[in-house]
């Protein structure tokens, strides 16, 4: 399989990027960025683009995609949503125009398109778009994710959270299964879903962790 990841720079793309180039099932991963990618592997190649507004001048190297793995995201904090908007829907609806095969959209615990936070109407809609193209579409909603195998997470405050609140996690696994994953089993989970198994179209944790297996 070839699978192309958006986001591979963060925290979930970061899980995405490591189980897919650890499942012998995926032959070729391509990763499209800003910057380099502090990756190697003979699997992944990096792409470097500037305006994820339009991917028209990458197409043929993003072209024969088994899957899309969109998980690029910003927090909202501070922001309008004229600034959130262009990263969280824009950016996931020019993937899904260029990128062929199975597509996923990482999403987040509460989006709701008619939800009385910006964020969460931003996300909503995206989902509620990306849900009706005729093509086969997922959206995962991860609540609290636990990073994994070195991974961090680009966000400061993000950082200081997993710091201070690690010790709660087997409580929260225990009380509150819907919202607790981590980037090992969010990234397992997205490649399962490349590699066609079955699944409800929105995935809560619970979910996600049933099929990282």
């Amino acid at each position: 399989m070839k699978i192309v990841v958006f986001g591979a720079s963060g925290m979930v793309g970061q899980g995405a990027l490591r189980e897919c180039l650890l499942d012998p099932a995926v032959d070729s991963v391509v990763t499209v960025g800003r910057s380099p990618l502090a990756v190697n592997d003979p699997k992944l190649r990096h792409v470097v683009h500037a305006d994820f507004g339009d991917l028209s001048p990458i197409a043929e190297e993003l072209a024969d995609a088994d899957a899309c793995f969109y998980c690029m995201g910003l927090t909202s904090a501070g922001l309008t949503e004229a600034e959130y908007t262009p990263v969280t829907h824009d950016y996931a609806l020019e993937a899904a125009r260029v990128v062929g095969g199975t597509y996923v959209y990482v999403s987040g615990e509460g989006a709701n398109a008619d939800g009385r936070a910006m964020w969460a109407r931003v996300k909503g809609r995206t989902e509620n778009e990306l849900l009706a193209l005729q093509r086969r579409v997922f959206v995962v909603r991860p609540g609290f994710i636990q990073p994994r195998h070195g991974i961090t997470s680009r966000t400061r405050i993000y950082r200081y959270l997993y710091t201070w609140t690690w010790w709660l996690l087997p409580v929260l696994r225990r009380l509150a299964p819907k919202y607790v994953t981590t980037t090992e089993h969010l990234g397992r989970a997205v490649v399962a879903l490349a590699k066609g198994a079955q699944a409800e179209r929105v995935l809560r944790s619970d979910e996600i962790n049933r099929l990282a297996g």
